[in-house]
């Protein structure tokens, strides 16, 4: 596929909080706002994901086996690890994220919950082929902010790029129950995601930091992929919350849809 656009619609952007692992078995507000938007849009060619649940040390991408998913998760009911998604492998984009993405490993390892807990809802067919990109951990946040700016010219050639994480995610900090007032800090964090979103401050959301960051992400990893998001839109890229709440009192579920405008 060559790294100049064709006559193609440019594909989304999508951050998804992608919360309990559960929400994969589950029909609820979460999983039917997803399903919702998947029959909205044009199906795209593949699906690059960028998952809280992959950091390697290097760049990488992989390769998985169709038949298989990894269950990396513990402790849920026996038909969690019975969900099935046979999506087949994006390979052919790996020639253009090599010449995107220096010094590229190719990796075998199975699509994690991150992945398929959403995309079971959002392609239910499992018929579009998905890559994932590896969180490089020994990146800067701008660096990872960067790392969106090159592989945003995926989009143009109808190649949809998802982060999947959530905007706050500190499960020290979480209530049993679902439906429990929020916790000021959890509300104060995601509204400034979401007002830096909307005006595009996205120097602000790389400072993520300087604002109640110890408490909203105690680690990193389900903030990152947000920032590709942030690097992979466009100036005239539309945004979209398809889906706003913040569920067990500080787990934010705020999903960000970023589409080419008219």
């Amino acid at each position: 596929m060559p790294l100049i656009a064709d006559k193609t619609k440019r594909a989304p952007a999508f951050f998804v909080g992608h919360g309990n692992p559960m929400n994969a078995i589950e029909d609820n507000t979460f999983t039917q706002s997803l399903r919702k938007l998947g029959k909205s849009i044009q199906i795209p060619k593949a699906i690059l994901v960028i998952s809280a649940h992959w950091s390697t040390p290097f760049n990488a991408v992989n390769i998985h086996d169709s038949d298989e998913l990894m269950y990396d998760m513990y402790g849920f009911p026996e038909e969690l690890y019975k969900v099935q998604y046979p999506a087949p492998n994006a390979d052919f984009l790996i020639p253009d994220l090599q010449k995107l993405v220096p010094s590229l490993n190719i990796k075998t390892r199975n699509l994690d919950h991150g992945v398929w807990s959403v995309l079971v809802h959002l392609f239910p067919h499992a018929d579009i082929p998905v890559i994932q990109l590896a969180i490089n951990n020994n990146f800067s946040v701008q660096e990872h902010f960067e790392m969106g700016k090159k592989i945003k010219l995926l989009r143009d050639n109808g190649i949809m790029i998802i982060g999947t994480g959530n905007i706050t995610h500190n499960l020290g900090d979480t209530r049993a129950q679902k439906d429990v007032p929020v916790v000021a800090w959890a509300e104060e964090f995601d509204s400034f995601v979401k007002e830096a979103i909307v005006k595009k401050d996205y120097t602000s959301l790389i400072n993520f930091e300087q604002r109640y960051a110890q408490q909203a992400h105690p680690t990193k990893e389900h903030y990152i992929p947000l920032l590709y998001i942030a690097g992979s839109s466009y100036d005239d890229d539309e945004s979209k919350f398809i889906y706003e709440n913040i569920e067990h009192g500080t787990i934010s579920m705020r999903n960000w849809f970023l589409t080419q405008g008219v």
